[in-house]
C-alpha cells in the first residue's frame, strides 16, 4: 500500500521570509485591520484576490483578469474595473495594497515605493508548501484566514486522488512538460502533479534543471511516453507554435499521447489547482497505459 506523503511540509526559508515581509507590510497597524482598497497588477495575483477577499476590497484587477484563456476566474473578474497593468494608471487608484509578480515592471514598483504605497510582490508557485505558505499569509493579510484554509483543503483533497490514482495504477511512465518552441518547464506544479501521478519527468535527463530548451532531435531521441501541452489545437498558428505540429511530433505523439491541460489552469498556482489536478487524473485515465 503506498504511504501518502504530506502535500505541505514545512514552509521553505524562502516562505518563512514571504510571512516576515508580509508582517513588516502591516506593522503598527492593529491586528484587526485589514487592507480596504486592494488592487491586482498581476494574473495570479487576481486569482488569489478573488477568492481570498471580500468583494469590497477589490478595487481593481489587471487586464489580464477577465481573459477566457488565461484566467480561472474571468467570468467573476468581468464584476470589477480592470487597470492597464502600468504605475501610473495604479497610483491613481487610491489603495492601501498593491499586489504584483516578481517579473512586473521594476518602474511601477519604483513609483509605488515613491508615492508611499504598500505593495507585496507574490512569487509563482515552484511547489506546494511555497503555495501553501503565500496562501495563509495572504488570507490573513486581507482578514480572511479561513479562506485560505478552504483553498489548501482543497488542494489537498485534490493530491489525496492524484496519490491514489498511482498507488491505483501500479505503473510509471515518462513525460515532459512541453511548451512553444520546445521550451521545457521541469520545475513547478505541473511537473509535480505529474511526478505524483507516476510520470517520470525526462526533463533532467535532458539537461533541463529548471527551465530552458530542447531540440527536436534530442526530443525525439529520448522519446518520453507522454507530453504534456497546454493546448488540443496543434495547428500551426505562429512560428513559436509550429514546433509542436511538427510531422516528426505528431508520428510520435500523436494525440493519445499527448495529455492537454490548458492554459488558464496551469498558468497560475492557487484557485485553479484543484481543477488542475482533476484535469490531470482526467487525461491518465483517459489516454495513459
Amino acid at each position: 500500500m503506498l504511504k501518502i506523503r504530506q502535500p505541505f511540509p514545512e514552509p521553505p526559508i524562502r516562505a518563512l521570509v514571504a510571512l516576515a515581509l508580509i508582517a513588516a507590510l502591516v506593522r503598527g497597524a492593529p491586528a484587526a485591520e485589514a487592507p480596504r482598497r486592494v488592487v491586482s497588477a498581476n494574473l495570479c495575483a487576481d486569482q488569489l484576490l478573488l477568492d481570498l477577499a471580500d468583494p469590497a476590497q477589490i478595487a481593481s484587477l489587471s487586464p489580464f483578469a477577465r481573459d477566457p484563456d488565461l484566467s480561472w476566474f474571468a467570468e467573476r473578474a468581468a464584476r470589477f474595473p480592470a487597470n492597464r497593468g502600468t504605475g501610473e494608471d495604479i497610483v491613481r487608484l487610491d489603495a492601501d495594497l498593491v499586489l504584483t509578480g516578481p517579473w512586473d515592471s521594476r518602474y511601477t514598483r519604483a513609483l509605488l515605493s515613491a508615492r508611499g504605497m504598500k505593495f507585496l510582490a507574490l512569487d509563482p508557485w515552484r511547489t506546494f508548501a511555497e503555495g501553501a505558505a503565500q496562501v495563509r499569509s495572504l488570507a490573513a493579510l486581507l482578514g480572511h484566514p479561513e479562506r485560505g484554509e478552504a483553498l489548501i483543503g482543497a488542494i489537498e483533497a485534490g493530491l489525496a486522488s492524484i496519490d491514489a490514482l498511482r498507488a491505483e495504477r501500479g505503473v510509471t511512465a515518462t513525460s515532459l512538460v512541453l511548451h512553444r518552441r520546445g521550451y521545457v518547464f521541469h520545475a513547478g506544479l505541473t511537473g509535480e502533479i505529474a511526478e505524483r501521478a507516476g510520470l517520470r519527468d525526462l526533463a533532467p535527463s535532458l539537461g533541463v534543471s529548471g527551465s530552458g530548451f530542447v531540440g527536436l532531435e534530442a526530443l525525439v531521441a529520448a522519446r518520453p511516453d507522454y507530453l504534456l501541452v497546454s493546448e488540443a489545437d496543434f495547428r500551426a498558428m505562429d512560428q513559436g507554435q509550429a514546433f509542436l505540429a511538427h510531422p516528426a511530433l505528431r508520428a510520435f505523439w500523436p494525440g493519445e499521447r499527448r495529455l492537454v491541460l490548458p492554459d488558464r489552469l496551469t498558468i497560475c498556482g492557487g484557485p485553479s489547482t484543484p481543477a488542475l489536478i482533476a484535469q490531470m487524473i482526467a487525461e491518465i485515465r483517459a489516454k495513459a497505459k
